[in-house]
C-alpha cells in the first residue's frame, strides 16, 4: 500500500467518526441521527463523498435531509477542521447508499428462483 493511500485512508477513517458527532450537533432532529456509512475522499483529498444510511428514512424525506446537510455542510466542514486541527477539510457531498437495499432485493429475486426450481423439478 503506498504513502498516499494510507494518508488517504487515515483521512477517510477519522471523517466516518468526527462527521457523526458533527451532525449530531445539529438542531434538526430529522437530521442529526442519520448514521454515516462510509466516507471516501477524493485523491487530492479536496472532496469527500459522504454515504448516509437510507434504512430508516422515508423516499419524502431523502431530500429534505441532503439539501439541509449541504446546507450545514460548512459548519461540518469547521467542525472536522477545529476537532483535528487541520488547516482545511474536504468539501462535503452527501448521498444515500442504496447498495445493502439492492443487494437484499436480488438475494429475495434468488430465494424466488430457487423456490421455482424446487417446484417445478
Amino acid at each position: 500500500m503506498s504513502d498516499k493511500s494510507i494518508k488517504l485512508k487515515r483521512v477517510e477513517s477519522i471523517l466516518r467518526e468526527l462527521i457523526p458527532e458533527a451532525i449530531a450537533t445539529l438542531s434538526d432532529e430529522r437530521i442529526n441521527a442519520i448514521p454515516v456509512l462510509d466516507v471516501v475522499c477524493s485523491r487530492g483529498k479536496y472532496d469527500a463523498k459522504v454515504y448516509l444510511d437510507p434504512t430508516f428514512v422515508l423516499e419524502e424525506e431523502r431530500e429534505y435531509i441532503i439539501t439541509h446537510l449541504q446546507k450545514a455542510s460548512s459548519y461540518i466542514q469547521n467542525y472536522c477542521k477545529q476537532a483535528e486541527g487541520w488547516y482545511r477539510a474536504p468539501k462535503m457531498h452527501f448521498l444515500f447508499d442504496d447498495n445493502l437495499q439492492k443487494q437484499n432485493s436480488i438475494d429475495e429475486l434468488f430465494k424466488k428462483i430457487e423456490s421455482e426450481l424446487h417446484k417445478n423439478g
